[in-house]
């Protein structure tokens, strides 16, 4: 095999198999290459016997696990897709939805004042939760409908604030919040992982805002999706996309040699077992150029906890996202909880999976999920990994080396997706453009199954 390309794509984690779909979509001649026998990379979800293998080498999985191997689909990065954020809206687009099916989040849940509380989606949520007293609720109402009705062209609905030069604490302070209600505000609904937030200012937070509630508002409940099997199933959905407009795969494929140009400036291709494969440009993730990327300064600890019952205090859920704020437990970035159930395919009849995932702030990261396992109770097991955080020293412009970032604790694809965006952009040189759906009914085909 030696062919010429117009993009090789190294590692088949979630960003790269975004990409690699998107541009065969453009007509690109993509050769997309994985050192590993699985899809996913970062990002795949495992069975059984692949996941104690990663995590318990030395250890016997239990004996009372029941299910067969290929029953259980446990994802090494837990995040849900917004049900209106960019991923879903990529995948729409792209009509990769025609493989992979969907299923809600049952709820979207917040720890305040040692307990759990459901997150308020809307106005009369708000008046009902039991977050707040009752004039707090009022002053609440009044904000969400605020965001609700605030247009940038008609000043008599900015009361007297400007998004793009009030902080958020300004705006709201202008509503008299109590700490506690910005707290969930801001990292339940917004979903940022700390405060730094709240001295910048307020668009960003008002579009988080607006993201959230208008996901919640597509289907009820939650504003999170999650493909049945597993995360997993994404990678390959685009993998099949890039199959279909002439993208070659090549898993269980390691790199034997980078090559570059003559004066050593540009990449120009990789040597594997199959041959030579030359192109002016690579897609990778970090683990495929170590010297190309940094650490980040942050550690990111997830653990899997295999359990036999649903959550405490959330109406028995199959499935739900329960975010612990930094300041309910002293810390400085949050806590977030992805549960799922048999409801997901990621387990076998009977159990429930959930994933605990925070940045490392101290010398013992285990420790700092006790406050997520005292909420989650007895668990059957539990799985831990610990992973660095990475991201490209240079934009690949001037080397043709595009590196993707280490993928977040965060609970949703957001900034995934700003990373896809971002080296779609350096790579082809225009803004990735997501067709809007003429009358939204393919899109209801596509996502069907979310009652």
């Amino acid at each position: 095999m030696d062919e010429e390309y117009d993009v090789i794509v190294l590692g088949t984690g979630l960003t790269e198999c975004v990409l690699s779909g998107l541009l065969s979509v453009e007509g690109k001649k993509v050769l997309h290459i994985d050192r590993q026998n699985f899809y996913g990379g970062e990002s795949a979800s495992l069975n059984l016997s692949q996941l104690y293998s990663k995590f318990k080498p030395s250890s016997q999985k239990p004996d009372n696990l029941g299910g067969r191997d290929r029953d259980w689909c446990v994802d090494l990065i837990p995040k849900f897709l917004m049900s209106n954020g960019e991923l879903t809206n990529i995948l729409v687009h792209t009509n990769v939805t025609r493989y992979i099916e969907f299923k809600q989040i049952a709820g979207s849940y917040v720890y305040r004042s040692g307990r759990i509380a459901k997150v308020p989606s809307n106005e009369i949520e708000a008046i009902k939760s039991s977050l707040m007293g009752i004039f707090e609720k009022r002053r609440m109402k009044r904000f969400l409908e605020f965001i609700a009705k605030y247009n940038d062209d008609e000043a008599s609905t900015h009361q007297g604030l400007n998004l793009d030069s009030n902080t958020m604490n300004e705006v709201y302070n202008h509503f008299g919040l109590e700490t506690g209600t910005k707290d969930f505000i801001g990292h339940a609904m917004a979903l940022w992982s700390n405060d730094d937030y709240l001295n910048e200012v307020a668009r960003p937070t008002y579009e988080r805002i607006m993201l959230y509630v208008q996901s919640v508002a597509k289907y009820g409940k939650s504003p999170y999706i999650y493909p049945l099997y597993g995360l997993g199933e994404l990678p390959q959905g685009f993998a099949r996309l890039s199959a279909i407009y002439g993208g070659t795969y090549m898993l269980d494929t390691p790199i034997d040699e980078v090559l570059y140009s003559e004066d050593g400036s540009k990449f120009a291709g990789v040597k594997t077992k199959e041959g030579t494969a030359r192109a002016p440009i690579v897609i990778a993730d970090p683990t495929y150029f170590p010297e190309k990327v940094k650490k980040t300064g942050q550690r990111v600890i997830r653990a899997m906890c295999i359990m036999d019952h649903p959550v405490a205090n959330t109406n028995e859920l199959d499935s739900l996202q329960l975010i612990i704020p930094q300041n309910q437990i002293g810390r400085k970035s949050d806590i977030y909880i992805a549960v799922l159930s048999d409801q997901h395919m990621v387990v076998p009849k009977g159990y429930y999976l959930a994933i605990v995932s925070t940045i490392i702030e101290t010398d013992s990261p285990h420790v700092e999920l006790e406050p997520a396992f005292k909420l989650l109770g007895t668990r059957l097991d539990t799985l831990m990994g610990i992973a660095e955080l990475y991201e490209p020293v240079d934009d690949g412009t001037a080397d043709g080396i595009y590196l993707s970032k280490s993928y977040d604790p965060t609970s949703h694809f957001e900034s995934t997706t700003d990373d896809i965006k971002d080296i779609y952009f350096r790579v082809m040189g225009k803004p990735l453009v997501l067709k809007k759906r003429a009358d939204g009914e393919e899109e209801e085909e596509a996502l069907n199954g979310l009652e």
